[in-house]
């Protein structure tokens, strides 16, 4: 019961971020968005992982963290050169 219901909430946090993403006035709104979307992703598989009991999901999700944070660093580049 309790994990359905995080993965709910998940699901709500992510897609707050995806119409933040569609709808940011600039790339530095979008970005921030993107991060929200990523952070909900990577939970629910974690929460999933817990559940099913499958470490090579959190595997998984450690992976995707790596690559949002090099993502993250590259658009903070990128804005800061547009801010020049």
């Amino acid at each position: 019961m309790i994990p359905t219901v995080v993965l709910v909430l998940l699901a709500v946090g992510f897609l707050a971020g995806l119409g933040r993403v569609m709808r940011g006035p600039s790339v530095a709104d979008r970005a921030a968005a993107a991060d929200v979307c990523l952070l909900c992703a990577v939970s629910a598989i974690c929460v999933v992982a817990v559940v099913v009991g499958e470490p090579a999901l959190l595997t998984a999700a450690l992976v995707a963290t790596i690559v949002g944070f090099l993502a993250t660093l590259s658009l903070a580049r990128l804005v800061r050169r547009e801010g020049s």
